[in-house]
């Protein structure tokens, strides 16, 4: 009678006997099943890119449907001006606020900015309001960036609190005065909402727009603002949220 043979049991896997058998691959790990690598081509590395160009408050749609932003918090001194209404300046400010920015706001107009104020400064004071020329040193750093408002008017002082690395400052303009080409010249951005045909004529010599754009200026809409930086611009719809219109009313290129 034949004595059955037994079948050698299966070796230890990191065993000499598994690694001639196959079971075990030095370095690798036990084999397992056969699946293709997770690679892209070049061409399709465009897809993986976001929306958002940079860091920074996204104030609204360009005419692409794609986020606008502005980059308020940077390592270097950074100025605007946006000519047209505190609402505007208002919502960015919210936003910028809702990104982990200080604000502070320098106006005559206290009264406009308290509901602001009020409604931001829900666990700490990250939005404070100060009389023109009385803004104190904000003490800006990576960790705090500071976003100066200044709602001073068409002919604003020479601020104390002055643009500087992690601080930048938005000037607020009703619109186009004398001192225009004084404030206008070497900022970083200009924001331009609805003026009058004679402020956009002004304005497209200054700032050197197609004449396309200057004749569209007397007609934009209350929430929109053409955006213009180093030779480009770019019209903005601010398209803002339920929230903020409860709180800071329906937009609107006057206060």
């Amino acid at each position: 009678m034949a004595t059955a043979t037994p079948s050698p049991s299966p070796a230890a896997p990191g065993s000499p006997s598994a690694a001639r058998t196959g079971w075990f691959r030095a370095g690798r790990g036990l084999l397992g099943p056969r699946r293709g690598r997770h690679e892209l081509a070049a061409e399709e590395f465009e897809a993986l890119a976001l929306p958002v160009g940079d860091d920074g408050v996204v104030i609204g749609t360009d005419p692409h449907e794609a986020p606008a932003v502005l980059g308020v918090a940077r390592p270097v001194p950074f100025d605007a001006v946006l000519i047209g209404g505190a609402w505007t300046a208002q919502v960015i400010a919210l936003r910028a606020a809702g990104t982990g920015a200080r604000i502070a706001v320098e106006t005559g107009r206290r009264g406009l900015w308290t509901a602001l104020a009020q409604a931001a400064n829900g666990g700490q004071p990250c939005v404070t309001l100060h009389d023109v020329g009385r803004v104190p040193p904000q003490g800006p750093s990576v960790h705090s960036p500071v976003l100066v408002v200044r709602d001073c008017g068409v002919r604003p002082p020479r601020g104390r609190v002055v643009t500087a690395p992690w601080q930048s400052v938005l000037t607020l303009l009703p619109y186009v005065g004398p001192d225009a080409p004084r404030l206008l010249s070497g900022v970083g951005v200009v924001g331009i909402q609805r003026v009058s045909p004679q402020e956009a004529e002004l304005l497209g010599r200054l700032l050197g727009l197609p004449q396309a754009d200057v004749e569209a200026l007397p007609t934009l809409p209350e929430t929109v603002t053409l955006w213009c930086a180093r030779g480009t611009w770019t019209y903005v719809d601010v398209r803002a949220t339920e929230a903020e219109t409860r709180l800071l009313g329906a937009p609107r290129r006057m206060d």
